[in-house]
Protein backbone atom coordinates (compact mmCIF):
# COMPACT_ATOMS: atom_id res chain seq x y z
CA UNK A 1 0.00 0.00 0.00
CA UNK A 2 1.50 3.61 -1.11
CA UNK A 3 0.33 7.22 1.23
CA UNK A 4 0.80 9.72 -1.16
CA UNK A 5 1.26 12.87 0.93
CA UNK A 6 -1.78 14.65 0.29
CA UNK A 7 -3.42 11.39 2.10
CA UNK A 8 -1.26 11.41 4.98
CA UNK A 9 -1.76 15.36 5.24
CA UNK A 10 -5.45 15.01 5.52
CA UNK A 11 -6.06 11.94 7.44
CA UNK A 12 -3.47 13.92 9.96
CA UNK A 13 -5.49 17.29 9.46
CA UNK A 14 -8.70 15.17 10.03
CA UNK A 15 -7.41 13.57 13.17
CA UNK A 16 -6.40 16.81 15.08
CA UNK A 17 -10.13 17.85 14.05
CA UNK A 18 -11.24 14.96 15.62
CA UNK A 19 -8.86 15.59 18.95
CA UNK A 20 -10.46 18.61 19.24
CA UNK A 21 -14.12 17.51 18.31
CA UNK A 22 -15.54 18.76 21.77
CA UNK A 23 -13.50 22.22 21.81
CA UNK A 24 -15.39 25.72 22.08
CA UNK A 25 -13.97 27.01 19.03
CA UNK A 26 -12.84 25.55 15.93
CA UNK A 27 -9.17 24.96 14.69
CA UNK A 28 -7.34 27.34 12.40
CA UNK A 29 -5.19 26.05 9.45
CA UNK A 30 -2.19 27.37 10.73
CA UNK A 31 -2.85 25.58 14.45
CA UNK A 32 -3.09 21.88 12.09
CA UNK A 33 0.13 23.14 10.01
CA UNK A 34 2.03 24.04 12.91
CA UNK A 35 0.77 20.73 15.03
CA UNK A 36 1.94 18.25 12.18
CA UNK A 37 4.01 20.14 9.58
CA UNK A 38 2.35 20.32 6.84
CA UNK A 39 2.44 23.18 4.65
CA UNK A 40 0.29 25.87 5.24
CA UNK A 41 -0.99 26.60 1.30
CA UNK A 42 -1.40 22.35 0.69
CA UNK A 43 -3.43 22.13 3.47
CA UNK A 44 -5.90 24.60 2.91
CA UNK A 45 -6.59 22.43 -0.63
CA UNK A 46 -6.85 19.50 1.34
CA UNK A 47 -9.60 21.13 3.64
CA UNK A 48 -11.14 22.76 1.14
CA UNK A 49 -11.43 18.97 -0.62
CA UNK A 50 -12.87 17.50 2.72
CA UNK A 51 -14.85 20.82 3.34
CA UNK A 52 -16.37 19.84 -0.54
CA UNK A 53 -17.01 16.19 0.79
CA UNK A 54 -19.04 17.27 3.54
CA UNK A 55 -16.49 15.83 6.23
CA UNK A 56 -15.25 18.97 7.93
CA UNK A 57 -17.23 22.60 8.25
CA UNK A 58 -15.56 25.78 7.98
CA UNK A 59 -16.35 28.98 10.10
CA UNK A 60 -15.56 32.51 8.74
CA UNK A 61 -14.11 35.95 10.46
CA UNK A 62 -10.93 35.99 13.77
CA UNK A 63 -12.95 33.34 15.05
CA UNK A 64 -13.23 30.89 12.54
CA UNK A 65 -11.41 27.80 11.31
CA UNK A 66 -12.40 24.08 10.94
CA UNK A 67 -14.66 21.57 12.63
CA UNK A 68 -15.80 17.77 11.72
CA UNK A 69 -18.71 17.65 9.94
CA UNK A 70 -19.96 14.72 12.29
CA UNK A 71 -18.58 12.78 15.05
CA UNK A 72 -15.28 11.30 14.94
CA UNK A 73 -16.72 8.03 15.26
CA UNK A 74 -19.02 8.59 12.24
CA UNK A 75 -15.53 9.23 9.82
CA UNK A 76 -14.00 6.15 8.69
CA UNK A 77 -9.86 6.16 7.65
CA UNK A 78 -11.32 4.76 4.47
CA UNK A 79 -13.77 7.50 4.09
CA UNK A 80 -11.51 10.37 4.06
CA UNK A 81 -8.56 8.22 2.01
CA UNK A 82 -11.11 7.58 -0.86
CA UNK A 83 -12.19 11.75 -0.72
CA UNK A 84 -8.25 13.13 -1.36
CA UNK A 85 -7.18 9.95 -3.15
CA UNK A 86 -9.99 8.76 -5.34
CA UNK A 87 -11.80 5.33 -4.70
CA UNK A 88 -10.05 4.19 -1.68
CA UNK A 89 -7.23 1.79 -2.26
CA UNK A 90 -6.26 0.56 -6.10
CA UNK A 91 -4.41 -2.68 -6.86
CA UNK A 92 -2.83 -3.20 -10.17
CA UNK A 93 -2.00 -6.42 -10.98
CA UNK A 94 0.02 -6.69 -14.43
CA UNK A 95 0.68 -10.29 -15.43
CA UNK A 96 0.72 -11.85 -18.58
CA UNK A 97 1.22 -15.01 -16.53
CA UNK A 98 -1.93 -17.91 -16.78
CA UNK A 99 -0.44 -20.03 -14.84
CA UNK A 100 -1.93 -21.60 -11.68
CA UNK A 101 0.49 -20.62 -9.73
CA UNK A 102 0.22 -16.65 -10.99
CA UNK A 103 -4.00 -17.01 -10.79
CA UNK A 104 -3.10 -18.32 -6.71
CA UNK A 105 -0.78 -15.28 -6.34
CA UNK A 106 -2.99 -12.79 -8.10
CA UNK A 107 -6.12 -14.28 -5.86
CA UNK A 108 -4.03 -13.27 -2.58
CA UNK A 109 -2.87 -10.37 -3.51
CA UNK A 110 -6.81 -9.54 -4.28
CA UNK A 111 -7.67 -11.35 -0.80
CA UNK A 112 -5.19 -9.13 1.05
CA UNK A 113 -6.46 -5.83 -0.64
CA UNK A 114 -10.03 -6.25 0.26
CA UNK A 115 -8.74 -7.07 3.92
CA UNK A 116 -6.69 -3.63 3.75
CA UNK A 117 -10.18 -2.21 2.41
CA UNK A 118 -12.13 -3.29 5.55
CA UNK A 119 -9.88 -2.01 7.69
CA UNK A 120 -9.68 0.89 6.38
CA UNK A 121 -13.44 0.80 6.17
CA UNK A 122 -13.79 0.18 9.64
CA UNK A 123 -11.17 2.09 11.41
CA UNK A 124 -12.69 5.58 12.87
CA UNK A 125 -10.88 8.66 13.58
CA UNK A 126 -12.21 8.48 17.32
CA UNK A 127 -10.42 5.10 16.87
CA UNK A 128 -6.78 6.47 16.10
CA UNK A 129 -7.61 9.32 18.71
CA UNK A 130 -7.55 6.96 21.60
CA UNK A 131 -4.81 4.85 20.26
CA UNK A 132 -3.05 8.54 20.30
CA UNK A 133 -3.65 9.19 23.64
CA UNK A 134 -2.35 5.68 24.17
CA UNK A 135 0.68 6.70 22.80
CA UNK A 136 0.94 10.23 24.83
CA UNK A 137 0.50 8.78 28.26
CA UNK A 138 3.07 6.51 27.38
CA UNK A 139 5.65 9.14 26.95
CA UNK A 140 8.69 10.12 28.88
CA UNK A 141 10.39 13.66 28.68
CA UNK A 142 13.13 14.83 30.38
Amino acid sequence: MKISAKIEYACLAMLELASRYDADEPARNCQIAAAHDIPSRFLVQILLQLKSAGLVISTRGASGGYRLARPPQEITLGEVMGVIGGSGLTLTIDSDDDSATAKVLCETWSEIHNMQQDMLDSTTLADLVQRAKGYAEHMYYI
